[in-house]
């Protein structure tokens, strides 16, 4: 085990089992600051700003991933091949794109479909299909339950794009149109290349999102909403990282 890392400058000891990843620096300063006791800054490497804390007496993590699949594989493959973390649980933000989904639901994805090519580089002669820790997705669907939160859960799309060039496609090969017609839930950017790694080192992942756009009825929160108004998300990342310790 080889520390620090290019990307993470602590030791294994400075984190919890359980990491919660945003992918917003300043999302993870906003939870380490209003949800966990005695909050140290752990890494602040470009300024990818991690925290380690207590939260109902259990040690929990939280730092940011940036966005798209290779920063969250940059991190996660660091905390789990070098930092030695169990469980890394993606809390951020993602567009629903079937009509019964609202804004700010949670969607647990329990597997993540993916327009990249991130897991060419584990050489399979095959497509691989990203899934999540089940004892995670059960935590994590508990802990919404007791808390009355509305939760989604199924299979999402991890996409390299935020802005797509689909102006002027007819439906036929729309992507949105075909994902969402094989019941892909939403669209973020990172949680298949979480599942990749944590399949790759025998760990434990979970991507949990707040809806923050609802991109078939076009309607989306603000800025300000998106870094601090999923408290509802956060609350149950962190019960679920308790239930974990369990």
């Amino acid at each position: 085990m080889s520390y620090p890392t290019p990307h993470i400058n602590a030791t294994p000891a400075d984190f919890g089992q359980t990491v919660l990843m945003p992918g917003d620096p300043l999302r993870s300063k906003y939870i380490a600051e209003h949800f966990l006791e005695n909050p140290v800054l752990v890494n602040n490497v470009r300024g990818v700003q991690g925290y380690t804390g207590l939260y109902k007496g259990v040690r929990v993590s939280v730092m940011a991933s940036g966005m798209g699949m290779p920063s969250i594989g940059i991190y996660s493959r660091e905390l789990f091949e070098n930092y030695d973390v169990r469980n890394i649980m993606r809390i951020g933000s993602a567009g629903a794109i079937q009509p019964d989904i609202n804004l700010k639901d949670i969607v647990m994805a329990m597997g993540a479909s993916m327009d990249s090519n991130y897991q060419e580089q584990f050489h399979l002669m095959g497509t691989f299909a990203p899934i999540c820790s089940f004892e995670m997705l059960r935590a994590a669907s508990t802990a919404a339950e007791e808390l009355g939160a509305v939760y989604h859960v199924g299979n999402i799309l991890s996409s390299d794009f935020f802005y797509d060039d689909d102006e002027g496609v007819p439906d036929a090969l729309n992507p949105k149109k075909n994902w969402q017609k094989m019941g892909i839930m939403a669209i973020e950017m990172e949680s298949a290349a979480l599942y990749l790694n944590a399949a790759r080192f025998r760990k434990n992942a979970l991507c949990i999102c707040t809806v923050s756009d609802q991109i078939i009825r076009r309607e989306y929160l603000s800025a300000e909403e998106r870094q601090t108004g999923f408290e509802q998300m956060m609350r149950v990342a962190l019960e679920t990282a308790v239930k974990l310790e369990r």
